[in-house]
């Protein structure tokens, strides 16, 4: 039995990251493994609101709204992501 073949896509998606004034939403830009019609696994996310994965990242620059990305990212990949609420970059 030969395992179905997988293609490579590159996704964006929201999602939340805490902060310690509480949830913000951000954007995520990820490289994906898309397994079925309608189904992705997150392979790495490149982009946390437009920026690349960081400690210390803050959507504002305020301290109260900074986020560690390289650890929020590290917990996304693996993550199954639906298409349908995902947009297809690549």
């Amino acid at each position: 039995m030969q395992a179905a073949a997988t293609t490579t896509i590159t996704i964006t998606y929201n999602s939340a990251v805490k902060v310690d004034a509480g949830w913000r939403d951000v954007q995520i830009k990820a490289r994906a493994e898309q397994i079925s019609a309608g189904m992705a696994v997150v392979r790495e996310v490149v982009e946390i609101d437009g920026e690349a994965p960081a400690y210390g990242q803050s959507r504002t620059g305020a301290k109260r709204q900074s986020f560690n990305g390289k650890a929020w990212a590290a917990k996304q990949i693996g993550a199954k992501k639906r298409l349908s609420a995902c947009e297809i970059v690549a």
